[in-house]
């Protein structure tokens, strides 16, 4: 599958890896390619900034937002919060007609600094301002509420723990979920919430997740949904 990632940190980068070595042809979209390659050095987590990443990955290519978006048949958003709909606006909307968008990205807020607070939430949420925004594209989100590198390999946190996802197309949520397999996500332990507007309690889980890896010192955990038996 031909698949564009909006965005260039670490989660694009993870994502790109995964994908690449599922056979799929990726596209990373920036906004800015000249600025984008010559980032260099090393991310606050340690890890190699795009410029220097890029020649390590020649399979996956660079390109402008809307170019990447032109070429992918799956469109993932992997921008910060605050920049998706202008990220997606720059793609082009005809680019994103009735293809699926993926979004992970959350509406983190980190003005006032650690720990951040979200810029929207409770009555609507990210998902859904996309959803609105680009109406017909097929907007799942799902992958938002974890690590980078956990979101492509789940064995990284032994036993079984839970990916959530919700949209309101069935199909597009069908797809993420094959590709959520494909990352090693186990059939059981992917919950969809339903429609779009679920977003806004997976969104909200961001919040806690900051203060538990601030507890833990590390992101290397998940949450696990354990459902009994209803009395």
């Amino acid at each position: 599958m031909k698949i564009a990632i909006l965005g260039t940190g670490m989660v694009g980068q993870a994502l790109a890896e995964k994908l690449v070595s599922l056979g799929h042809e990726v596209i990373l979209g920036t906004r800015n390619i000249e600025k984008t390659v010559a980032t260099k050095g090393k991310d606050a987590m340690g890890r190699p900034a795009i410029g220097d990443w890029l020649p390590m990955h020649p399979e996956v290519k660079l390109a402008t937002q809307v170019e990447a978006a032109a070429f992918g048949e799956l469109i993932i958003n992997a921008t910060s919060g605050f920049g998706a709909v202008s990220a997606l606006e720059n793609a082009g909307r005809e680019n994103l007609k009735g293809k699926v968008v993926l979004d992970i990205a959350n509406p983190l807020d980190f003005s006032k600094g650690m720990p951040p607070s979200l810029w929207v939430c409770n009555t609507d949420s990210l998902g859904e301002m996309i959803q609105r925004e680009f109406p017909e594209a097929r907007v799942v989100k799902s992958l938002n509420t974890m690590n980078a590198h956990l979101m492509v390999n789940p064995s990284v946190v032994p036993g079984d723990h839970s990916v959530f996802m919700c949209g309101n197309d069935a199909g597009a949520k069908g797809e993420v979920k094959n590709l959520l397999n494909a990352f090693g996500w186990k059939d059981q332990n992917i919950i969809d919430l339903g429609d779009i507007t679920n977003a806004r309690g997976t969104e909200q889980l961001l919040p806690i997740w900051i203060r538990l890896m601030g507890t833990f010192g590390h992101p290397v955990f998940n949450f696990s949904i354990v459902k009994g038996t209803p009395a």
